[in-house]
């Protein structure tokens, strides 16, 4: 899922191309994706757009006459611009939005149809999908302290939380904690307050860093390679390679669709966390740390 590094560039970029331009019509070809029905969808044509802005994970296409386009892209969805006019017509495309400087192509790879658009009159109905979540790079350590313990999870879990963090997700959230050097299990409010100020520390420049490398990858160019899984992350879709830091292999904690991954020499003082999946199948064999995983491996090998 785009989180903030990713919707900050595809917002900048969109301001470029879209922000003054008028939208002429909204081709959909998913039934599934317009989650609202008043005002109609209708109502944007022949608008100006004033802006685009990030809302958490959601892109805001601002319009005249206070009307808001709210679009989620959720795990699966992109955005592609092309010239004019272009047609929506792949397997993957859900919608093309004509601007009067191009058209913008919405995608959406797999079989589920997640990603969602909604279109609300007056800041009142955009701020219902506000989730209330901080914006760290705008907050202070003290504001990050006390939204990071208001309740009792995991960091890894509060971090994710867009009631607690606004557009902090799964890729980037592994990249922070291994930056931190923090165990993602650990309690929000066993941590001191020296790793409360690391945590604070490592959100901000890991978010923009990559917003950073970002923005240089795509220049003067629209975001074409939107993905959670980049060569130059440390430990986030690494399982099994070496940590950059102390080169010993990435671990993870599977979970219905997602993954945490972690570096158990830098984050969990050489401790294997404990894997449901990896649990179940290994039962009273589960190692505890990477000397023990090795000794397994060697013998069931």
């Amino acid at each position: 899922m785009p989180e903030l590094p990713d919707i900050t560039v595809y917002v900048e970029a969109l301001n470029r191309r879209i922000a003054g331009a008028t939208l002429g019509d909204v081709r959909m070809r998913s039934p599934f994706l317009l989650r609202s029905v008043d005002p109609p969808i209708s109502a944007v044509k022949g608008k100006v757009v004033t802006e685009a802005r990030r809302l958490g994970k959601r892109i805001v296409f601002a319009l005249e006459d206070d009307l808001f386009m709210v679009l989620h892209l959720m795990i699966a969805g992109r955005l592609k611009w092309r010239e004019a006019g272009k047609k929506a017509a792949g397997k993957i495309d859900l919608a093309a939005f004509d601007f009067s400087t191009g058209t913008l192509l919405l995608t959406e790879a797999g079989s589920k149809r997640r990603a969602s658009l909604h279109l609300v009159r007056g800041t009142d109905a955009l701020a219902e999908f506000d989730r209330g979540g901080l914006e760290v790079l705008t907050a202070s350590v003290t504001e990050f302290a006390e939204r990071l313990t208001s309740e009792s999870h995991t960091v890894k879990r509060s971090l994710t939380d867009p009631r607690l963090f606004s557009g902090i997700g799964n890729a980037y959230s592994d990249e922070i904690l291994h930056r931190a050097k923090l165990s993602p299990v650990k309690l929000t409010r066993r941590l001191t307050g020296a790793e409360t100020e690391a945590l604070f520390d490592a959100t901000r420049a890991t978010l923009l860093e990559w917003t950073d490398r970002l923005r240089t990858e795509t220049g003067d160019g629209f975001p074409e390679k939107v993905t959670a899984f980049r060569d130059a992350m440390a430990v986030h879709g690494r399982y099994g390679l070496p940590c950059p830091v102390c080169g010993s292999p990435v671990q993870r904690i599977r979970y219905a669709d997602n993954e945490t991954n972690y570096c158990p020499t830098c984050q969990t003082e050489g401790r294997l966390l404990a894997d449901r999946a990896l649990s179940r199948l290994l039962k009273e064999d589960w190692p505890r740390s990477l000397e023990e995983l090795e000794e397994l491996k060697g013998a069931r090998g």
